[in-house]
């Protein structure tokens, strides 16, 4: 899953555009973690060492990173993001993510741009999609960034220091880089959350319903009629798409927002496997250990002091 970057000239635009999206990134994520920005869609992301795997829900966004290593596990496939490679994640999937290279003098910094379905589709009519570089469906996949987006991305950053600008040209410049990213690598497989119809659509309608009802159970066939498609279809083109079952993903859901609830709102380990949807806390328990390498409890409390130590090293400097 590992695209190797070409060869470029020291001094090349695409260099030089890195180099200067990497300082105003630096300067604007000061803290470690997800810094929001005065554009809604944009945020950034910062790390000062490597980290242990920590779960998210990757929404329908450009994801790039500038400094560092990643690591994304997708269901049981792993992504190993390059520092110059734009992650492209085209449906709302549960992932692992672990920062793998990282330093105080040289954080890992990522930039996160949120893709309107919208806004995709207003361009399908008009855009020559490329021919997929692999015939996978899969919601996630990971290119070299290229001149075409780096620049209107830049573009979009930089008028982070023109708060006059920004909500009269970012529109103009979002729309410049969605045309970018459908008319470069990923473009057919970014496509197809905005593709009237497609299985990409009949897809992601089944995962706003899990995500509204994750707590809840689970019965394949509702769904599949749901979304108007049989239980097979359903469930092939959901493992295509999120390399995992429909149950699975539930589940993941669950975990992940089980974590939330221990972990901001105090709750016991007993209130939150309920809350979640599981009637044995006795599982719950088993199914977030093998998730996140440790009980709740205690992995719930490693998680705050990571926090308080990031908390003291950002007072100390």
């Amino acid at each position: 899953m590992n695209s190797q970057l070409k060869p470029i000239a020291l001094h090349s635009p695409l260099v030089k555009g890195r180099e200067e999206l990497t300082a105003i990134v630096e300067r604007y994520a000061q803290t470690e973690g997800v810094t929001p920005t005065a554009w809604p869609a944009l945020s950034f992301f910062r790390a000062d060492s490597p980290s242990d795997r920590s779960c998210a829900l990757y929404e329908p966004c450009l994801g790039l990173l500038l400094q560092g290593d990643k690591h994304i596990l997708l269901g049981e496939e792993r992504f190993e993001q390059q520092n110059g490679h734009y992650l492209i994640s085209s449906i709302d999937v549960p992932v692992s993510a672990q920062v793998m290279r990282a330093s105080y003098n040289q954080p890992c910094l990522c930039i996160t741009l949120r893709l309107n379905p919208v806004r995709i589709s207003e361009w399908l009519s008009e855009v020559k999609l490329p021919k997929p570089a692999t015939a996978t469906a899969r919601g996630l996949a990971l290119s070299p960034i290229s001149t075409e987006i780096l620049d209107p991305l830049l573009r979009l950053v930089r008028l982070l220091d023109s708060p006059h600008d920004l909500p009269l040209l970012a529109p103009l410049i979002e729309r410049e880089l969605i045309y970018r990213l459908l008319t470069g690598e990923q473009g057919a497989r970014l496509a197809q959350i905005a593709t009237a119809g497609g299985q990409g659509q009949h897809i992601a309608r089944a995962i706003q319903w899990l995500k509204q009802h994750y707590n809840k159970p689970l019965r394949i066939r509702d769904l599949a009629n749901m979304v108007n498609m049989s239980a097979s279809s359903l469930h092939h083109h959901f493992r295509e798409i999120t390399a995992m079952s429909p149950l699975q993903y539930q589940k993941l859901l669950r975990l992940h927002e089980a974590r939330r609830l221990l972990l901001t709102e105090g709750c016991d380990v007993a209130t939150a496997a309920h809350r979640v949807g599981y009637e044995s806390p006795s599982q719950f328990s088993r199914e977030y250990s093998r998730q996140h390498g440790a009980p709740p409890l205690r992995d719930v409390n490693r998680l705050r002091q990571v926090a308080n130590d990031a908390t003291s090293s950002a007072d100390a400097r």
